[in-house]
């Protein structure tokens, strides 16, 4: 089975799928390695509420096979008060099998996230969303200020992992810093897990 970094993510309004998107291309761009879009499902507030095993449409919900055989793991939320979004934290909070078995140590990680304010948080839901990956055993990478794009940018981008700026009304697109950015991280993220052995 050809290695492949999971790219994780939740998004509401499509600004965090477009960036798992790039993501996913920069994996690629590595070469022996394949990129894996997952999702995880919303949080109902009323606690009899399910979501069905596969979702209508849209991307798959992540599996415990999807993480566990991962030889990355790239993980995105959008910012919720300068934390990760609830259904992150859910689905984080019920990988104890995974934490128990050390299914993630030593594989590399890295996060992204997007916000509807320019210094709406970013930072701070990426730091968040790394104590868990950290917990997990795994190696966090961030992206390193080689990457020109970090200097340049006016929108997101950060070296604690990729950002973006969506606005209030999520008018605002991916800008070329973010998209260079994106796919820096996914192909770091590869570049990593493969010479740490993933395609052996």
């Amino acid at each position: 089975m050809t290695p492949y970094i999971l790219i994780l993510y939740y998004s509401r309004q499509g600004a965090t799928l477009a960036m798992a998107q790039q993501i996913a291309r920069g994996v690629e761009q590595a070469g022996q390695i394949e990129a894996r879009l997952r999702t995880v499902p919303a949080v109902s507030p009323v606690t009899q509420a399910t979501e069905p095993a596969v979702p209508a449409e849209g991307a798959i919900y992540c599996s415990e096979s999807d993480l566990k055989n991962c030889a990355g793991l790239i993980l995105g939320s959008p910012t919720r008060f300068g934390n990760m979004a609830a259904p992150m934290k859910y689905f984080l909070d019920g990988t104890s099998g995974a934490w128990v078995n050390g299914d993630l140590i030593d594989k590399p990680a890295a996060v992204f996230t997007s916000t509807s304010t320019l210094h709406g948080g970013q930072e701070s839901t990426l730091l968040s969303m790394m104590l868990p990956l950290i917990h997990h055993g795994m190696l966090i990478a961030g992206i390193p200020y080689s990457e020109s794009a970090l200097s340049s940018t006016r929108t997101g981008g950060s070296p604690y992992g990729a950002s973006h700026f969506a606005a209030d009304d999520n008018s605002q697109t991916l800008s070329a810093d973010e998209i260079t950015l994106c796919q820096a991280l996914g192909k770091r993220v590869a570049k990593i897990a493969l010479q740490l052995g993933a395609a052996q």
